[in-house]
């Protein structure tokens, strides 16, 4: 029995100890983490270190470096199986049918059966040679051994020593045993490191070939940013292009496909490369696929360039270097060199380089010019080099018209004997009198080519920047003549083509800059007046062929290509005044810039070197006269009046009209008219009876047609 007593009912007795209140906070319980498996968390531990960067590196060069081992052995072993058998001679030929080039395959076949035959021959001595070598052998120890015991008989005669004559053969044999005792201490390592030099070997080749598969390369050589151009890497290139003829024919010469191109040749930032294509494929599939093509070589679309040179089918591609052409080139000379002048007729103004890095200049002898391109491209700023270069010429006259109007050619002010600046239609109006006004002295000069065939004249520059304004005006003049457009009654368009048709030989030059060409703002026959055609970026091929003709176009000129805002300054030229390269009909030139501070600094120095010049900001216009009318006037009462006095009165009658006059414009309005000068005392005079009957048939003339 237990001693323990269980109350079952409650204490009623009060309790002597002080009450304690105790308050209970119930708070939440957090729910507790599920506990993760082992497996799980060692998977995810796994695939972390699996996939982590570090891992996939470290694998892809253990990956890479095995591989090199491997493709180094398949590269050798395919070098000794050329070297020992005629498999290059049956790729060789198999390529040269490929590109449709049969001399060439019937060269290889040749080739390939003068190496069998060679090969017949030294296996058939190697019948002879095991009897040969013994022979061989037999005597060459005979007579080794001979010489030896005759070296001792000498020896032994010159020491009277009977023992000597068995010293050199002795001493040979002591020889012999030494080398094999090397060989014995070598042989046991070499056989352990040779097996590791020779993989060291297959991993060279195979590490310098590249040879392994592009997931294992590195990350640099995996995206081919930089990536040096090699032969196998171009006719990769083209064997992707997406021409079907072109990539048969490659996978039908192997390896042979570099026998497409001629040697690598580096030119400037890039290299350059022809490329003889296979027959049934054509220059122009590979002109059309541009952008494929600088991808698949790992470029972009405007660091290759495609040119058609005068071999047939054949392409010629220039490739930059990465990101060359996106750095800019160095100051003009113009700028460095403060002590440069020029010489119009024999200089070419330093205007830029070629891709090439060489120094592209050009001349601008007797040559009219016409600069195209799109809005904010640089062509102001290439126009206006050429003509700060022809300014440090003294004698070269500008006469220049800016339709933009924002001073672009404000430097020019005090250097040009007109300078027009301004959009609007009064400046189109003053412009097209410019230009007309170079008709003028073109026909002045002509009349007097004609009495003095050895007369020269100075350069005369008519420079006409944004003409599309001109060719665009829509104001008429008040005979109704409009001053724009393109048709025959077009006062600016006419002025333009004479100056095109003639100007030259006298040395008038018209210089013209547009934007965006179309046949409405740059006419055809204006448009192929000019000997040198230049265009920066284009929107369309169309355009590109008006601004350079279907010529250049269809040799590789692509202005359309270049991007806009990108190439700035750069010029796709068609011209025989700039070196272009054999083959090609035209070249691509990055302008140096000048910007306006140092224009006006060129410009500083040119107008030193000419002194002063009055520049007219507008063209005057003087009311009109009639020469013939004027002539009777200042003759008077004279019966006859020498030449020369004719020509004092004139201008004494209408400066303006009359001052610049010489005796040639005198005689052409005379003669014109019916009422030569001619020789009295040995002078040329002018006979008032002349003029006035010439005026009198001119009168009867007029009303004639009226009546009619």
């Amino acid at each position: 029995m237990s001693d323990n007593v269980v109350h079952l009912h409650k204490d009623t007795k009060p309790s002597t100890e002080p009450a304690t209140v105790t308050t209970l906070t119930v708070v939440p319980e957090a729910p507790a983490a599920p506990v993760v498996p082992l497996w799980v968390r060692s998977a995810r531990a796994i695939k972390t270190a699996v996939t982590h960067d570090n891992t996939k590196t470290a694998a892809r060069a253990v990956a890479r470096h095995s591989l090199y081992v491997a493709g180094g052995a398949r590269i050798v072993a395919r070098r000794t199986w050329d070297g020992r058998t005629a498999a290059r001679y049956e790729r060789m030929l198999r390529a040269a049918e490929a590109a449709g080039n049969y001399e060439v395959a019937a060269e290889w076949e040749e080739r390939g059966q003068r190496y069998r035959e060679a090969r017949h021959r030294r296996r058939m001595d190697l019948l002879h040679s095991p009897l040969d070598a013994a022979k061989g052998a037999a005597v060459s120890a005979g007579m080794g051994i001979g010489g030896l015991v005759l070296l001792g008989i000498a020896m032994a005669i010159a020491t009277k020593d009977a023992t000597e004559v068995v010293t050199p053969l002795m001493a040979v044999i002591k020889f012999i045993n030494l080398m094999i005792t090397i060989v014995q201490m070598v042989w046991g390592p070499l056989i352990t490191i040779g097996p590791f030099l020779a993989l060291l070997a297959l991993w060279s080749v195979g590490a310098h070939q590249k040879a392994a598969p592009n997931w294992a390369l590195p990350a640099n050589v995996r995206s081919g940013e930089g990536e040096p151009i090699t032969p196998s890497i171009v006719v990769k290139a083209l064997r992707d292009l997406g021409v079907p003829a072109l990539r048969n024919a490659i996978k039908e010469m192997g390896d042979a496909g570099a026998s497409m191109l001629s040697p690598i040749r580096i030119a400037g930032c890039g290299v350059e490369v022809d490329v003889t294509l296979p027959s049934g494929v054509s220059t122009i599939e590979v002109q059309q696929r541009r952008r494929k093509l600088a991808e698949n070589l790992t470029r972009h679309e405007h660091e290759v360039f495609i040119t058609i040179p005068q071999a047939a089918r054949t392409v010629r591609l220039w490739i930059a270097d990465s990101g060359a052409l996106d750095e800019p080139i160095g100051p003009s000379p113009l700028v460095t060199d403060e002590t440069l002048t020029a010489s119009y007729a024999k200089g070419r103004a330093p205007w830029g380089q070629d891709l090439r890095g060489d120094a592209a200049a050009l001349s601008l002898y007797q040559r009219h010019l016409l600069i195209t391109g799109l809005s904010n491209q640089g062509k102001t700023a290439s126009l206006r080099a050429l003509a700060l270069w022809a300014a440090l010429d003294r004698t070269v006259e500008f006469r220049i018209a800016d339709l933009k109007g924002v001073g672009d050619w404000a430097m020019f002010d005090g250097l040009a004997t007109v300078l027009i600046q301004g959009p609007a239609d009064e400046n189109v109006i003053e412009a097209t009198e410019m230009v007309e006004g170079l008709v003028e002295e073109m026909n002045r000069r002509i009349d007097a080519r004609r009495t003095d065939p050895k007369a020269v004249f100075p350069p005369l520059i008519g420079i006409v920047d944004e003409a599309q304004v001109a060719f665009m005006c829509p104001v008429k003049d008040e005979d109704g003549r409009p001053y724009g457009g393109s048709k025959a009654t077009s006062r600016y368009f006419m002025a333009v083509r004479k100056v095109h048709n003639q100007g030259r030989a006298v040395d008038v030059i018209l210089w013209e800059g547009t934007q965006d060409p179309t046949d409405q703002n740059l006419p055809k026959l204006v448009r192929e007046g000019a000997h040198t055609r230049a265009s920066l970026a284009l929107g369309t091929e169309s355009q590109a062929r008006m601004a350079l003709g279907d010529k250049a176009v269809d040799g590789g000129a692509a202005p359309h290509l270049l991007r806009q805002g990108l190439d700035k300054g750069t010029l796709v030229v068609a011209s025989d005044g700039i070196e272009i390269p054999a083959g090609q009909s035209s070249i691509t030139v990055r302008t140096h810039y000048i910007d306006d501070d140092q224009a006006k600094a060129i410009t500083d120095r040119a107008k030193a070197l000419r002194g002063n010049v009055t520049t007219l900001h507008a063209i005057e216009r003087s009311e009109k006269r009639d020469p013939l009318a004027d002539i009777q006037a200042v003759l008077g009462s004279d019966a006859r009046v020498r030449t020369q006095e004719v020509i004092t009165r004139l201008a004494a009658l209408n400066p303006d009209a009359y001052s610049g006059w010489s005796f040639i414009d005198l005689k052409r309005v005379l003669d014109d008219a019916g009422a030569e000068p001619y020789k009295s005392d040995g002078r040329m005079v002018v006979a008032a009876d002349r003029v006035a009957q010439a005026l009198a048939n001119r009168a009867e003339m007029d009303s004639a047609s009226a009546s009619e």
